[in-house]
This record gives structure tokens, C-alpha cells and sequence, in this order.
């Protein structure tokens, strides 16, 4: 069953492609059937420029429930470490 689930989101930032960096501008996350991962569905991430016209530039990840939660929380854990908290306030 398909959930149809998809949350999009500005967001600011560089990725690499196959033809070299590029801004970022959009985030689409969802939960469906992966495309490439060896699991029955996949919270899956791509991340655009903001012109999302070229398919071509975009990064796509696709993750099990498991890593997707221990990555959402290691990247918390890392925005919440007090070094980072002092770079990050104004």
C-alpha cells in the first residue's frame, strides 16, 4: 500500500552531481517503494535546484525506516551540540 505521503520544503544549500555542484532550493521527502533499495518501501529524498525543470540535477537517497530514523537523529543530535548551538544562534 502506498502512502502518498509528500512534504516539500525550501531549502538552502549546495549538492553534487554528475556535472558538479549545484544550489539546492527544494527538498521532496516520501514514503513509497524505493526505486534501487532493498526494502519494501523507503522514506526516500530528493533534493532540486531551485529551477526542478532539469531531472538530471537532483540527488536522490533512498533509505529503510531503520537508517532514516538514526540519520534524523544524528543530524539533530548534531545541530543540538552546544559547539554548533553557539555558531548558529544570532
Amino acid at each position: 500500500m502506498c502512502t502518498y505521503l509528500t512534504s516539500t520544503e525550501p531549502v538552502a544549500g549546495s549538492a553534487l552531481g554528475r556535472d558538479g555542484w549545484f544550489t539546492l532550493g527544494q527538498s521532496v521527502v516520501y514514503f513509497d517503494h524505493p526505486q534501487e533499495a532493498a526494502a519494501e518501501h523507503a522514506l526516500c529524498i530528493d533534493f532540486r535546484p531551485l529551477d526542478a525543470s532539469d531531472a538530471s540535477r537532483r540527488v536522490a537517497v533512498e533509505l529503510d525506516a531503520a537508517s532514516a530514523r538514526a540519520l534524523a537523529a544524528q543530524i539533530l543530535a548534531t545541530l543540538d551540540h552546544e559547539e554548533v548551538r553557539a555558531l548558529t544562534q544570532a
